[in-house]
Parts: C-alpha cells; structure tokens; sequence
C-alpha cells in the first residue's frame, strides 16, 4: 500500500520547525492534532530531539503515519492514537493532570465544520497543562478579509468541496482559544499566505 504524501507539508516544513524550535524551547510532550501523512511528525521528531512527539489522526489516517514512524527509526516520535473532534478526548497522567505541555495542529481548522473547531479548542483546552504551549498552523482571515487572491481561491475550493469548511476569521479564533483559557503570544507570518499562532495557556 502507497504512502499517503503532501506537497505542501514538504514546503512548509522548514518554515514551520523554525518557529518550533523557540515556541517548544521549554516543552517535553507535544501531541500532534490531525498528523495526515507523518511527514512534519518525522520532520519535527528528528530536529527536536529532547521532545517526544505524540501522533494522532482519524483511523483511516494511520497507515501513512504508521509506517512513517517506523520507518524513521526515531525514539522520541509515538505511533498514532486516534483523535475524533466529533468525541470527548482526553489523555491525562495517573493523577487526573493533563499529560501533554505542547500541541500542535497544520491546516486543520479550515477543513473542519465551525462546530468542530469550537470543539477543538474545548479539548486543548482540557488537555494542556499550564503555562503549556499551542501553536496553530494555517490559513486565516484577518478583519473578515481573505490576506491573498490565492487564498479567497482556495476558500472557494474549500466550500465547493464542503460548505461547512472554509478559512476561518482570526479574531473568531481567538475569542474561542480566550474563552479555553489561552493568550496569543506571537503572530507569526508564514510562506503561501499562512500563519502560525503561538498560544500560551493561562488557566
């Protein structure tokens, strides 16, 4: 069976652990939400050593991811566990604490409903320490306005495709990661018109 493969996830990449490598400076355990095909799981276990990388995905997603972890010979990369936005999740030590001081999530928040995002937020919430870090990678509108031609393009793509997904408006994010107890800590501007978020959790 074929490995699944994205593009876009060998262009961006790079761009991407740069912006890791300061967000995560203080982290240990980082749940990846939506891994797709494994590539930035490989990419970010092997130039992020002192991080264990915890995978996780739809079901039907794990063969790629699956294979990808072995075949990387890494220590510090988990195989994937399975993640519904659509069910309550929760992963927690012995004493009921969060287990998870970092997650992370690319191109995932415009593929889901809008419901499904309000949901997401509920969980990272639920399932990050204090003081843990989120870091959103993606598309988004800043003001109710597309930041590029190309991106009203692929919003239109996107709503053909499902007309419950689309590129969601910035300060709507951040009234729901508010309202789950996060603070933006930095905006940072991305290749191909995307962004990545850094969140820090404060209650």
């Amino acid at each position: 069976m074929e490995l699944a493969f994205s593009q876009a996830c060998e262009n961006n990449k790079s761009a991407i652990l740069s912006v890791l490598n300061q967000a995560f400076s203080t982290t240990n355990k980082v749940l990846e939400i939506g891994s797709g095909t494994g590539q930035h799981a490989v990419h970010f276990a092997e130039h992020l050593p002192q991080l264990v990388w915890q995978t996780s995905d739809l079901a039907t997603n794990h063969f790629s991811i699956q294979q990808r972890v072995i075949n990387s010979g890494l220590n510090n990369i988990r195989a994937p566990i399975t993640l519904d936005l659509t069910e309550d999740w929760s992963f927690t030590n012995d004493n009921s604490t969060p287990y998870f001081d970092g997650i992370f999530t690319a191109n995932t928040l415009h593929i889901v409903s809008w419901p499904l995002v309000q949901r997401f937020f509920t969980g990272v919430g639920n399932n990050l320490v204090k003081d843990g870090t989120l870091c959103i990678y993606g598309p988004f509108n800043y003001q109710g306005k597309f930041t590029s031609a190309s991106n009203q393009q692929f919003d239109t793509w996107l709503k053909e495709r499902d007309q419950l997904s689309g590129i969601r408006d910035f300060e709507a994010i951040i009234t729901l990661a508010n309202a789950a107890g996060f603070s933006l800590i930095t905006d940072h501007t991305m290749p191909a018109n995307n962004r990545l978020l850094v969140f820090r959790k404060c209650e």
